[in-house]
């Protein structure tokens, strides 16, 4: 009752439009994407003769470890996923 006599509907509907506009048009922070196969080799943890299985299988062992269900952090498992998708691109 009190905040309709005082417009303070407005001001509440006004603060959440300013908050969402906020939230979701700032800058996000840039991701780092693997670039250089030898930094991909190095994160995966494998030599330069690995084949395809020896990838997926360098893969399917760290991203059990790192991995956000696991505790570990949604930028390292970006970075693996990056590398095993560079490394599985240039075997073909």
């Amino acid at each position: 009752m009190w905040l309709r006599e005082h417009g303070g509907v407005k001001w509440i509907v006004a603060a959440l439009f300013i908050w969402l506009a906020w939230h979701y048009l700032r800058p996000k922070p840039k991701q780092r994407v693997v670039t250089d196969e030898a930094e991909a080799r190095s994160i995966l943890g494998i030599d330069s003769g690995a084949d395809a299985e020896a990838i997926r299988s360098a893969h399917r062992r760290l991203i059990a470890s790192v991995h956000p269900d696991r505790g570990g952090s949604t930028d390292l498992t970006r970075r693996v996923n990056a590398a095993r998708d560079l490394l599985l691109k240039r075997a073909r």
